[in-house]
Formats: structure tokens, sequence, C-alpha cells
């Protein structure tokens, strides 16, 4: 993993940093000292570290994860998990997504989805044994399954990469060869912290109360909470104490237009009229806000255009499809997608749990490769996943616009289900970025004539903001209802192409 470069914490960050450490000094752990006591049972109330964009939180969650793994903790990372003593100390970082959790990752924090540490691996005995002695727990296997030269080049994989399932690979052995299957985690973890908890719902919270005595909730006050919760996200139930506020952006984010925007909204007298003036004059003194008069297809294929509309979504898509000359009855290789979900019934649980821990999960992004070995199977590219690429039973449903019923070009009998995915909604986009992004302006400004409300703050703002706040470098701001030819096919160059790991879910 990179190593980010050492920065020195603000006056809020570094008070933050002293009231989670004193939290996690209640719990037994001292980063200060290095000493470890075992867990003694019982729960502590949540702590939640709140702010907007550039406060730092991401900076902070990397320096608490550092001082505790130096103080010994074992880091949970949800690809493999050994057999902990039980006065062992551990940490869990977990995002609500693989595209949230691929970001921390890309800062060097080890973190995985929550749904990989609710749901556990499951690893065929030989390879666990060669499992436990990667991680330290168990000496070298003398004969075995592996050879000795495929054991040292799992050695030296994971000395790097601190991966079983990358290790694993590295020694020419693939996922379904090693993991059984799945099952729901029964035994309680430790400390958790999680990032993007605006976008965890009530369900999960609780789930997650279940599993970690000590929980440490990062998260952005101004995003959009998530759908059937009235605008309250899970940490505004915490009393006042054990919610930290992170006030000043951080210098590293200083003088960048797209934050400056971002915090711009906060103005409860700004009207969508003013800010979308304050978009054009950021556009004409820095590269980095662009004034757009249509929609480029391109950029399309690796990171959606934001929309609020469900009805813009599907206008955009099929303008999309229509400008790459994609044929109404079948995909073209690139083209992106979304997954919806997992439609199996409930006796092929494994099958459901096998697709989802390879990063099937609702709203993960997809690129199609093309067709699977097998009819109503898809060669797919999901992104943030450990092994991204995967053959898979798939239902993929192009929506059609005036039309209720989607248009189904190749589908499984059961399987992950997929959405076109060249545009989405501002809320789907909750908890990913991408280095480019095209917000979709005529839908927010929609957004503002409606007049709707979500928490006391204008629907527009925070939806304006989300969408702002999706992109790390560069910012398209989309004017008018128009789509800008493509400039080249569509193609799958720029992704690896291992061979595909086969995920059965319609067999039976």
């Amino acid at each position: 993993m990179p190593e980010p470069p050492v920065l020195a914490l603000s006056e809020d960050q570094s008070a933050a940093f002293d009231r989670v450490a004193e939290h996690l000094s209640e719990a037994g752990i001292d980063i200060a000292t290095g000493r470890l006591t075992p867990p003694e049972g019982g729960d502590s109330p949540p702590l939640a570290v709140i702010g907007k964009a550039g406060s730092g939180k991401t900076l902070l969650l990397a320096r608490l994860y550092r001082a505790l793994a130096e103080a010994g903790v074992e880091i949970v990372s949800g690809d493999y998990e050994s057999r902990r003593k039980r006065e062992r100390r551990s940490l869990a970082i977990l995002a609500p997504t693989n595209k949230a959790a691929s970001v921390l990752r890309m800062q060097g924090v080890p973190a995985t989805t929550i749904h990989r540490i609710l749901y556990t691996p499951v690893y065929d005995p030989e390879y666990e044994r060669i499992a436990e002695w990667l991680t330290g727990n168990a000496a070298r296997p003398e004969k075995g399954i592996l050879d000795d030269a495929a054991l040292d080049r799992a050695q030296a994989f994971y000395t790097s990469h601190s991966s079983v399932p990358a290790a694993l690979a590295a020694a020419g052995v693939r996922g379904s060869d090693f993991i059984t299957g799945w099952k729901r985690r029964e035994d309680p973890l430790d400390i958790g912290f999680v990032d993007e908890s605006s976008m965890l719902d009530a369900r999960q919270f609780d789930d997650l109360r279940e599993i970690f005595p000590s929980l440490v909730l990062f998260g952005d006050p101004a995003q959009l909470a998530p759908v059937g919760q009235s605008g309250e996200m899970v940490f505004d139930r915490l009393p006042e104490p054990r919610r930290l506020t992170l006030s000043r952006v951080h210098r590293q984010t200083e003088d960048n237009p797209i934050l400056d925007l971002a915090h711009a909204l906060g103005d409860p007298d700004l009207g969508f009229e003013r800010f979308e003036a304050m978009v054009e004059e950021a556009a004409g003194r820095d590269d980095r806000v662009v004034i757009a008069e249509r929609v480029q297809a391109g950029p399309m294929a690796r990171s959606p255009v934001l929309v609020w509309r469900n009805a813009t979504r599907i206008r955009l898509i099929h303008a999309f499809r229509a400008a790459y000359g994609a044929p109404p009855d079948a995909l073209v290789p690139g083209e992106p997608l979304i997954c919806d979900g997992i439609e199996l019934p409930l006796k092929h649980r494994k099958k459901r749990l096998d697709l989802e821990a390879r990063g099937l999960i609702k709203g993960a992004q997809v690129v199609y490769l093309g067709p699977g070995s097998r009819p109503g199977f898809a060669k797919l590219h999901v992104f943030g996943a450990p092994e991204p690429q995967v053959s898979a039973a798939s239902i993929i449903k192009i929506e059609m616009p005036g039309e209720e019923e989607p248009f189904i070009p190749e589908a499984a009998r059961m399987g992950a289900a997929f959405l076109h995915g060249a545009a989405v909604t501002i809320h789907k986009a909750q908890g990913s970025q991408w280095p480019e992004v095209q917000v979709f302006a005529p839908d927010l400004y929609a957004a503002a004539r409606a007049g709707r409300t979500e928490a006391g703050a204008p629907l527009w703002k925070r939806l304006a903001y989300v969408a702002v706040t999706r992109a790390q470098t560069r910012l398209f701001w989309v004017t008018r209802y128009r789509l800008a030819r493509p400039e080249a096919p569509l193609s799958v160059e720029d992704l690896k192409k291992p061979a595909a790991l086969e995920l059965d879910a319609a067999a039976g």
C-alpha cells in the first residue's frame, strides 16, 4: 500500500485525535504507551467524528489506524481472519461500499466493506494452514497442496501487500479453490472505525453495534441521509458530547475551487442562480472547474453523469448508448453497469454470499467485458473489488423512457442484477469519488424550483454538495440537455485482463 506523506494535524484534528484516544483508553487500548489490556466485555456508546469535505476526516482516521497498528492492535481486513485469541485486541476499518473502501485503501488504510465484516469466508482446511502460516500464527507447512516455490511466492507477496487471497493468487490459486463458502459472523469483534457513516441506515447501524463494543463513526453531516430516514443520519442520535466536529478545512485542501463551491452551499442566503454564477466565476479563473454546454460521452463509460431525476438518468443512458451505436438487444463491451442487488431465493443463500463477497453488492460500479462462457453469464470488471474480474450469472436491465418494465438484453434465471451505469442519481453516488465528475445542472435547478427541503436545508443544496464533492480533481458543470459525440469507440483496454473468476448463481 502507498504510504501517504506525514502531515501535521490541525488544532481541531488534534483535539479529536485526543478524544478518540481517550475513548480507546477507556476500552483498554492506550495508544500513547502501547499498553493493551484484554477486552472486559460490555459496550461503550459510539463516538462520531463529523465534518464537511476537506476537514481532514480521512487524514485523522489514517493517523488513528497507524497509532493502533503501532500499539500492536491486530487489523481485521475482511479477506482472511485468523483464529485470534480472545485476549488479542483488534481493529476493523469499514466503508458502506467497495468504492468508498477503495478510496481509503489508496490512502494506505486497509479498509473493507461492512458486508465483508458481517460475513466471513470459510477456508478449505489445507489452505487455512497456509493462511495461518502467512499471518504468523503457524509454522510453514512441510508438505501440502502447494510446493516450496509456490509457498515462497505467496510469502513474498504477503510481505508486501498483507492480503491472504492476493498472496494465494500469486501462488497460482484462485478464490474459488480455497474459499468453500461464507457465513454470518457469530462472534463479536473489538474496535470498529466506519467511514462514510452518513450512508448508514438504522438497520446497518444496529448490526454494527452488535459486532463492535467500541465504534467510531466518521461522516459528513452535509450529505444526503439514507432514503426513509427523514433526513436523519445515525450519528444525529448521539448526544452532543459523543459528536466531535472538524470545522477547519485542512491546509492541503485550501485554494481548491471545488471545495470552495461545496462550502459556499452552507450560506443560508445563497440561491441557485447565485451559486451557478459562482461556478462560472470559478471556471473563469481555474481549470479544475469547467462550464460545459454538453455532456461528454467518453467519461460516462467510467464515471457516471450525476443527476437528480430518474427520468433524466434514463434519457442520458439512452443517448449514451445511441452515441456509441449500441444495438437495442445487446450490450457492447465497455458499457458501464451498476449492481442493483442479488435476485436469488432464500435457499440459495450461499450463492448470494459468494456473489456479494466478490464485490457484487448493491451500488457496485461494474464494466461489462463481454458474454460469459455459459448462457446468462457475463464477464465483468468490478471496481474496488479485491479480485475485480469475474464471470457471474447476471440479469442486466435497460430501462426504457416512458416504460415501466425494463428491457433485459440478457439474463440468467437468477443472479446479480444490473442497471446501466452511464448516469446515476446523486443519492446513489454517495460514498464514491472519481477524478472527473459531470454534474447535470438542469436537474439541480429543477430541485431548487420544487422548493423541497431535507433536514431543514433546501434539497438542491444537499444534492449540489454531494455532487460537487464527488469530483477529486475536476468538476464539469453541464448546463444544457445535450450530449457530445464520443471521440473514440468504447474500449476495455484500460482494464487488466486476468482470467475471470466464475461465480455460478444459476445452478440448481
